[in-house]
Order: structure tokens, then C-alpha cells, then sequence
């Protein structure tokens, strides 16, 4: 069975994502010295393109890498590349579009000053959706042991780096356990995220994140539940620290993420959690619908 076809944009050039379009001295290649945003289409529109290109100026900054293109000129790129994905695949639904930038190539070496210019490469395929399954019954967490997140003084889990070293391998181990996704402690034994979305909580009717301090990713969709979704559904939110210790006061769980927005969550562990039509996580995900949906009517300039 071949693969499903992914489009690719190297430095404006379209080419299938199977053909090699680096060097082997690109420093994301060699160093994971690389930044990158993932959106996902909502009825036919780019969601949340200002946010995300926000946080992607962020990281670049953070790594202290000049960005050479603006915002218009890359979601010109971006709409060259969904439209020729969907003249090849014939694909009509919602899309997923990564924006991988590095600092470019030059000599082998750390220093930074070796790298030549910026490479920009896009991605796009298909959204990979929730299963029926997954929505109705939830998935699967399981806690990492042998490794703990990143903490914010050494590589920021802030920064939406190239490099996933750490929560690849805290992945691993829960998948290893037959688990979906894993939830990662700090060094302090908090409870910060996911490996590629964060987490939150119900107790007693109210929404409980884990506050940024933890040392997780400031997460599109969180912020867009704390600031928005929440309300809209009539739910109050909390920021605080959580610990493991805590899982069983909490009567449900769930993840947030750009391409799934929210994900219900059917245990950590041996921790059992409410899912189902009449929960608060399902209410904040009709709300969260409903804003996507107002979002996407409000932005055509954004249609791909």
C-alpha cells in the first residue's frame, strides 16, 4: 500500500515531500537548529494564521534567527502549495500545513555564524481527524517515568523548536505501555503536557491547566480556550499547578491542539475519566466548533 501523497514547498519550489530538497548540511538537518507552525483548515480557512505566525516570530527571535519573509508573502506560499496539493490528491476536506524554517547550511560547526541564509519547507496533507471511536470514547494517557520535560532554563519548551528528542522519547515509553499519548512531569514531579499537545482537567464543573510555569508549550488552542472557548460554553478556567497525586480528584481529562482541537481523554493510567455527549469537555468542544466555524466565515482572505 503506498504512502498518501504530502506536498512539498522548498524555497517556493513544488515538489512531491518524498524527493530530497535539503542538503545534508542544513543545520536542521544536522543540529535540530530549526523553528515551526502547524495550522489546520477549518471549513476551507487557514485557523488562527495571525497566532500562530505571532508564535513562530517568538521562537525565530528566541533562537536569535532572522526571519527574511513576511507574513504575506508566506501565506501566498502557503496557498500555492494547498492548491497543488488538492490539484494532485484531489483531497477536499481540511488540511494540515507545517511551516518548518532553519537556519540554513554553511560549514559543520555549532557556531552559528556559519550558517549561509534561512530555508523555509511546507508541508501539506490531509488533517489527521479524531476517529468516531476516539471522540466518543476517549483515548488512552499514560505517565512518563524515566524522563522528565525540559526545563525552561536549559531548551524552552516554550520556543516550538526542531527539536523533539524529549518528548519523542517520553512517547516511547507510553506507547510502549499501550497508551496513546503520554503526560510529562517536570523536574518538580508537575504535570506539564503532552508530547505534541497540552492537557487539561475537570473538577467539580471547572477547567484546570497547568500554568505555563510548569515549562510547556504556550499552546494556540489553549490560549484561544482560556481567552475564548471557555465562556462561550460557560465554563470557568483555572491555571495552576497539578500533580500527579491529583488525577483522581479530577473527574475528566482532556488534550488541546491545533489539529484536533479538544481530545477527550479516557484514562491515565489506571485513572478513569467521565467522557461522553454530557461532559464539560464535550461542551467546550461544541463551543470551540462554533467559534471555528465564525472564524473561518470572518476570513476569506484565508481560504486555501
Amino acid at each position: 500500500m503506498s504512502a498518501p501523497y504530502i506536498q512539498a514547498n522548498t524555497n517556493g519550489r513544488l515538489h512531491p515531500a518524498t524527493e530530497p530538497s535539503i542538503a545534508p548540511l542544513n543545520r536542521g538537518f544536522l543540529y535540530g537548529d530549526a523553528i515551526y507552525e502547524v495550522w489546520r483548515t477549518y471549513h476551507g480557512v487557514i485557523f488562527a494564521w495571525d497566532e500562530h505566525w505571532a508564535r513562530l516570530e517568538r521562537s525565530a527571535g528566541s533562537l536569535y534567527m532572522t526571519l527574511p519573509w513576511s507574513r504575506e508573502f508566506m501565506l501566498a506560499e502557503i496557498k500555492k502549495t494547498t492548491a497543488a496539493y488538492r490539484e494532485i490528491s484531489g483531497h477536499a476536506g481540511a488540511l494540515y500545513i507545517r511551516l518548518q524554517i532553519t537556519r540554513g547550511g554553511g560549514p559543520i560547526g555549532l557556531d552559528v555564524a556559519l550558517a549561509d541564509r534561512p530555508d523555509f519547507v511546507l508541508l501539506v496533507q490531509p488533517c489527521p481527524l479524531l476517529t468516531d471511536a476516539q471522540a466518543e470514547k476517549g483515548i488512552l494517557l499514560s505517565l512518563a517515568r524515566a524522563l522528565h520535560r525540559n526545563h525552561p532554563s536549559t531548551l524552552n519548551p516554550v520556543w516550538k523548536t526542531g527539536n523533539y528528542l524529549n518528548n519523542l522519547l517520553c512517547l516511547r515509553e507510553a506507547r510502549s505501555r499501550g497508551a496513546d499519548e503520554v503526560v510529562i512531569t517536570n523536574l518538580a514531579g508537575e504535570i506539564t503536557e503532552a508530547a505534541v499537545s497540552n492537557i487539561g482537567f475537570v473538577q467539580d464543573g471547572v477547567v484546570v491547566l497547568p500554568s505555563l510555569e510548569a515549562g510547556i508549550l504556550a499552546g494556540i488552542t489553549r490560549r484561544l480556550l482560556i481567552d475564548r472557548i471557555a465562556s462561550a460554553a460557560g465554563v470557568k478556567v483555572v491555571e495552576r499547578t497539578v500533580r500527579p497525586e491529583e488525577l483522581g480528584n479530577m473527574q475528566e481529562c482532556f488534550l488541546t491542539a491545533t489539529t484536533k482541537d479538544l481530545v477527550p481523554v479516557r484514562a491515565i493510567d489506571d485513572t478513569v475519566f467521565r467522557v461522553g455527549a454530557d461532559t464539560v469537555t464535550m461542551a467546550v468542544k461544541r463551543a470551540f466548533a462554533d467559534f471555528a466555524r465564525a472564524y473561518a466565515q470572518a476570513r476569506p482572505q484565508q481560504a486555501v
